[in-house]
């Protein structure tokens, strides 16, 4: 499976720069995506962030290194690791000993062995899609910026709905709705072209962007659109997870460089109904 194929590839060029500089963006390309679908695609599909996957990686392969005598300090650089002090404190989180304790004959350390992606389509349930074509959509709201290293935005989202919540932004945002609207979006503009990476909650509409939100143009393109609904994060969770274990591998589409839109149709976070819209192209 060609899918597979190129995701194992982009693993073994990971494996073969451990020692050395790791570049997201040529794994990424490698892989035939950009660099926040495919950190998005390696965490559901390894079950485990690609930065600590490295890190894992890294820190195994230090613990042989040491137990083959080489010096802490020179593991430490190889790895990636400015100083002693910051190897010495991730050496321990992972392996439980010191460096030097490592070096020494019978001491007990954890590996983690590269991984290989081989995915089973059990299609044990059905997916509702549609694959729409949409002309630019002018939206209205309020914005993060993030990380080019996405494992690092776990915080930053969640804290721009509940501040947003809270500070009765979002009902500021719902007044802006008009004809265009369809509810709420979550917005992730992440295209690799972008200097800066950034988080929309906002509304499509032809209104005047109020002090303090902002305007964002989502480029035409195509989007598969999978309806869901449930509790909240969960049910748009496992609905991600789908798409990317179930439905991309078999689909004939591969990730195109647009927005992830996520379109929240009720306000109750208990019973959502809402569709996440992956931006796509043929094979």
């Amino acid at each position: 499976m060609e899918w597979l194929e190129i995701l194992n590839e982009s693993l073994k060029y990971i494996e073969a720069n451990l020692d050395g500089e790791i570049e997201y963006e040529k794994a990424a390309k490698i892989a035939c995506c950009t660099v926040y679908h495919y950190q998005r695609m390696f965490s559901y599909i390894a079950g485990i962030p690609l930065s600590e996957y490295i890190r894992n990686r890294r820190l195994t392969r230090a613990a042989l290194d040491l137990q083959n005598g080489d010096k802490v300090i020179d593991v430490a650089l190889r790895y990636g690791y400015d100083s002693p002090t910051a190897f010495n404190r991730a050496f321990q989180k992972i392996h439980n000993v010191s460096p030097s304790v490592a070096q020494k004959e019978g001491t007990i350390l954890k590996a983690y062995p590269p991984i290989s992606f081989k995915i089973t389509i059990k299609g044990v349930g059905e997916m509702e899609y549609s694959i729409v074509n949409k002309e630019e959509i002018r939206i209205v709201g309020v914005k993060a910026l993030l990380e080019k290293n996405i494992d690092k935005n776990f915080e930053a989202v969640p804290k721009l709905w509940q501040e947003s919540s809270q500070n009765g932004v979002i009902n500021d945002i719902v007044s802006l709705m008009d004809e265009n609207s369809k509810g709420i979006l979550g917005v992730s503009a992440c295209m690799d072209a972008l200097d800066n990476w950034e988080y929309y909650i906002a509304t499509e509409t032809n209104k005047e962007v109020p002090k303090g939100m902002y305007e964002y143009i989502i480029p035409a393109g195509t989007w598969a659109v999978f309806p869901g609904e449930g509790a909240m994060p969960t049910a748009i969770q496992e609905i991600e997870r789908r798409i990317i274990t179930e439905w991309l591998p078999t689909s004939g589409y591969e990730y195109a460089d647009a927005p992830d839109i996520e379109l929240y149709l009720n306000p109750d976070p208990t019973n959502a109904k809402f569709e996440v819209w992956i931006p796509v192209r043929k094979k």
